[in-house]
């Protein structure tokens, strides 16, 4: 469970439940044992579960509490993704009104990832496939994610086509967020909202809408 301190932040950015902050431990035990022979998460973040990877993904369900149904690209270890399926399972809990689609081309993260949701009863499909081929994955979703995946630019040739009409991409970005978004004129437009990280002051969440390219 979360420190004094962890939990703290936790709910200063999306209050949980006793209830979902078990769930997250069962995630982080699992996470635990299965980082001693699969690369999930970078092996100095582990001990920082709960704020630079739970609090970090949290901030996607503040910023937009009313989607229920992602799709998120490159989901790995499972961050945001998981945790938006963990939550969204325990607040909805009727069959199908709440999804998310983790879309990961690597078996054995798959097989992690299926295991955490099934143990955490996650509002989850796991698919197996590469981003390219996973355009049925983005119809059945209302928003995109991605974390630690990808240039924006590529980002956006990743997911040319399906960032249009009311769906939209939330891509967690780093320090060098303004480089990328210039390496992107010319090529692309896009209606862009930069939200502030409430965790890494040098961090931001790009909110992409109407991606076209030029």
């Amino acid at each position: 469970m979360p420190s004094d301190k962890e939990l703290s932040l936790l709910n200063s950015i999306y209050p949980l439940e006793d209830s979902v902050l078990e769930k997250l431990s069962t995630y982080h035990r699992i996470l635990v044992q299965w980082q001693k022979k699969t690369n999930l998460v970078a092996p100095s973040t582990l001990q920082f579960f709960w704020q630079r990877h739970v609090a970090d993904s949290l901030q996607i369900l503040a910023l937009y509490p009313k989607i229920k149904y992602w799709t998120d690209i490159g989901s790995g270890g499972g961050f945001p993704g998981l945790i938006l399926a963990i939550i969204l399972g325990h607040q909805y809990l009727e069959p199908d009104s709440c999804n998310v689609n983790l879309v990961e081309s690597i078996q054995k993260k798959c097989v992690f990832l299926r295991k955490v949701a099934n143990e955490t009863n996650a509002a989850a499909k796991i698919h197996v496939k590469r981003i390219e081929s996973a355009s049925k994955q983005f119809e059945e979703a209302e928003a995109v994610s991605a974390r630690a995946l990808a240039s924006l630019e590529k980002l956006l040739n990743l997911t040319e086509g399906h960032i249009i009409g009311p769906r939209f991409a939330a891509f967690h970005k780093g320090r060098d967020y303004q480089r990328e978004i210039e390496e992107c004129n010319g090529k692309w437009n896009f209606d862009l909202v930069v939200h502030k990280s409430k965790i890494d002051v040098e961090s931001v969440i790009l909110e992409v809408r109407n991606a076209v390219r030029i």
